[in-house]
């Protein structure tokens, strides 16, 4: 065989390396849903709820929904608590709705913030669609 089939035989034989996977990022420590409420409860979010969906879906751990009385104030709570979590070195996989305001999404992968005007919180219901949820209870930080 010349050299020249040997190289090119042994070229073909080389293994083929796996593509390169994603890193699955950690899940959020439990208590980071709290810092969340902090950062929503200094920009004076009302109505401040958190579930706990751990026991009835594997897409999120928690859901903190809160509500702003306008479309500033709920592009505010969106802008602190992603000031809060970026200083914590996490980024949000994505926000959704903060130009109309309405109701803004803030998707964390393991925590997911919804942050609503009134009038959407009541028309949307989250609270209800996700009423086997455990509410998590904690204490709000005084004013």
């Amino acid at each position: 065989m010349s050299t020249k089939k040997a190289a090119t035989k042994k070229r073909a034989t080389k293994s083929v390396r796996a593509p390169r996977k994603k890193p699955v990022p950690a899940p959020l420590p439990q208590e980071t849903w709290l810092e969340c409420v902090r950062a929503a409860e200094s920009k004076k979010a009302t109505a401040i709820k958190v579930l706990d969906l751990r026991p009835l879906t594997s897409f999120a751990d928690y859901f903190i929904i809160c509500s702003g009385s306008n479309q500033r104030q709920n592009q505010a709570i969106c802008d602190e608590v992603t000031r809060v979590m970026k200083s914590r070195g996490e980024l949000p996989a994505s926000v959704e709705g903060y130009n109309n305001a309405e109701w803004i999404l803030v998707d964390y992968g393991d925590l997911v913030v919804h942050i609503f005007s009134e009038k959407s919180r009541v028309y949307y219901d989250l609270d209800r669609l996700w009423r086997d949820a455990t509410p998590v209870e904690f204490i709000a930080e005084s004013a």
